[in-house]
């Protein structure tokens, strides 16, 4: 009777033992490969209880899971001679449950060999200014080369690649901030002189509305001496009258303007006026010179000189008493 029991207890540990080898649980963000006495069976067992022999059969559980794996810092010395130290993240998922468990020992570990391999070729091959602003072609690019030798072989596909940061050497830093700081300044000067010039061309179509009307200068200048009023200030202002600079303009000599003459329409930046006051001065006419002021050159006449005649002794004896006898 002791040995029946004795049978029964272990035929029910080996029943036991038997249906936990042979029933096994897949998740649903796993995949289970079958191996009967070390061969892959072609059926990949989905999510779900599963049933296999309890001698001959094991069961490899794959993560489909997409996996985000971070690239250590790589240096390298860009293809402008620039060194930088660039760390990356590497997202890639397993497309094939066989490969990645037969064809591979560690896909884990050899897509991050691959990636740090991969990151290193695409610092040499690009330049400092394309790591920094042409980000998304970098990330094109690394992807590409990435996934072109374990999407096949391994079953694995990666999915991004993002480069997270790159480390410029000191000096590098130094020079870009200066570059930048100079870029600015000629910003700043560009736009302060173009205000200048836009500035000046409304003041000269303002200074035309006023020429029209004198009551509007009169009217500018009250306005004026009120905004200087109101402030709190000790500010003495005198006023000039307008008058005072109209009897001065008329007494100073200058080019006489016909009163009828309408005045010229400009435009709100003042551009007519300039181009006409260019248009006179190269217009101006000068007066030709004729014949008849040109003062006669006076002519020179050949002066004969005097003749010159030796005096001797004798002639100047003649020459005595011819003055005696006379």
């Amino acid at each position: 009777m002791g040995a029946v029991v004795a049978v029964i207890v272990v035929l029910v540990i080996l029943a036991i033992v038997a249906a936990a080898r042979s029933l096994k649980v897949v998740q649903q963000y796993e995949k289970g490969i079958i191996y009967r006495f070390g061969q892959v069976l072609p059926e990949i067992r989905g999510p779900g209880l599963h049933v296999i022999r309890p001698i001959g059969d094991r069961m490899a559980k794959v993560n489909m899971q997409i996996v985000a794996m971070a690239v250590p810092a790589q240096e390298g010395i860009t293809r402008d001679n620039v060194t930088v130290r660039v760390d990356a993240v590497v997202y890639f998922r397993v497309v094939d449950p066989i490969k990645a468990t037969v064809n591979v020992q560690n896909y884990m570990f050899a897509v991050s060999q691959q990636a740090q391999t991969s990151l290193r070729s695409i610092i040499g091959q690009s330049e400092m200014d394309q790591l920094l602003a042409e980000r998304e072609t970098v990330n094109r690019e690394l992807r590409r080369i990435i996934d072109e030798p374990t999407e096949g072989p391994w079953g694995v596909r990666v999915e991004r690649v993002e480069i997270k940061d790159v480390s410029l050497p000191e000096q590098m830093k130094r020079s870009m901030s200066r570059q930048a700081e100079a870029e600015r300044e000629r910003r700043a000067r560009i736009i302060t002189a173009d205000g200048e010039y836009q500035a000046s061309k409304r003041l000269a179509a303002a200074a035309n509305v006023m020429a029209r009307d004198p009551a509007a200068l009169q009217l500018r200048l009250l306005q004026t001496v009120v905004e200087v009023a109101g402030e709190k200030n000790s500010t003495l202002v005198m006023p000039v009258p307008v008058e005072l600079l109209r009897f001065f303009e008329k007494v100073a000599p200058g080019p006489a303007h016909a009163e009828h003459e309408p005045p010229v329409e400009l435009n709100d930046l003042g551009d007519a006026e300039v181009a006409a006051a260019e248009a006179a001065i190269s217009n101006a006419h000068v007066p030709e010179l004729t014949e008849a002021n040109i003062p006669p050159v006076p002519e020179v006449t050949e002066a004969v000189a005097p003749e010159v005649r030796q005096v001797t002794a004798p002639d100047l004896a003649k020459e005595d008493a011819k003055g005696q006898r006379a």
